[in-house]
């Protein structure tokens, strides 16, 4: 067990404190370092996989496949979609979910840059594509999707429409430490979920009105220019990192560091 497990046990048995503004105040100090640069990244990248989209769209279908009416017509198949076709259309976008998950850890991993004043680069949003947690981090995107997509389905098939996305919501939230346990306390993805589970559950309602916070600052690049939300969204990941980093901490900086680059 290492020095973040130590801690993370310490923390279910005795709890902690935690500070509502002074996690907010480092969550957007460090947003704003990292704000430019990581937007651009996602702006680029929903450049590129909306051109991969278009392009096999073109090719499947042709250019009509780009028309409003064309779109229309999907949205509406998609609506209607079920049985078989429900759970490939399902299992593919968790799949993709999952696939793109590191991206989201190599954000959070920008803000530990940041807070350290430590240059990052290009390849630091895509860092864990090629290190050991990989694995962790979309099998625990992939496990923690599968369980609340999954109970929604089934609840909706059984008329009980509601509740399905109340408990997708609860489950997102409840996990929402999870990558930040993959990569900086090296847990696999079963430990990470039920740590994060229990962890959130010690003060639920300081974090709830955090991620609130941080979903309503992501939001705001929606006014005016809806191109802003690309540069607004890393304060969500910045919130991500704050929240670990004043749960958990960072004991020994060697340690974290060489865990990074296994």
């Amino acid at each position: 067990m290492n020095l973040k497990q130590d801690r993370i046990e310490e923390i279910l048995r005795n709890g902690y404190q935690l500070d509502f503004a002074n996690v907010f105040n480092k969550a957007f100090e460090n947003y704003k370092k990292i704000a430019l640069y990581a937007g651009l990244m996602i702006f680029v990248f929903m450049v590129i996989l909306m051109t991969i989209i278009a392009s096999v769209g073109i090719s499947l279908f042709g250019i009509a496949a780009l028309s409003q009416e064309s779109f229309q017509e999907l949205s509406l198949n998609l609506k209607n979609i079920s049985g078989v076709y429900l759970f490939i259309y399902m299992g593919i976008s968790i799949f993709f979910s999952s696939l793109i998950s590191p991206l989201q850890a190599g954000l959070i991993k920008m803000a530990y840059c940041a807070e350290r004043d430590e240059e990052f680069h290009v390849s630091t949003v895509f860092s864990y594509y090629n290190t050991k947690h990989f694995v962790q981090i979309f099998l625990a995107t992939f496990l923690i999707l599968i369980s609340s997509q999954g109970i929604e389905t089934a609840l909706n098939y059984s008329g009980i429409i509601l509740v399905g996305p109340m408990i997708s919501v609860a489950i997102s939230f409840f996990t929402i430490l999870t990558i930040p346990l993959i990569i900086f306390s090296d847990l696999n993805a079963v430990d990470a979920i039920k740590y994060s589970f229990s962890i959130v559950l010690k003060q639920p309602l300081i974090l709830l009105g955090l991620i609130l916070v941080a979903i309503i600052g992501s939001m705001v690049g929606f006014i005016g220019c809806c191109i802003g939300v690309f540069f607004t969204l890393p304060f969500m990941y910045s919130m991500y990192y704050a929240m670990y980093n004043e749960i958990i901490g960072f004991d020994n900086e060697e340690e974290i560091e060489t865990s990074n680059l296994l």
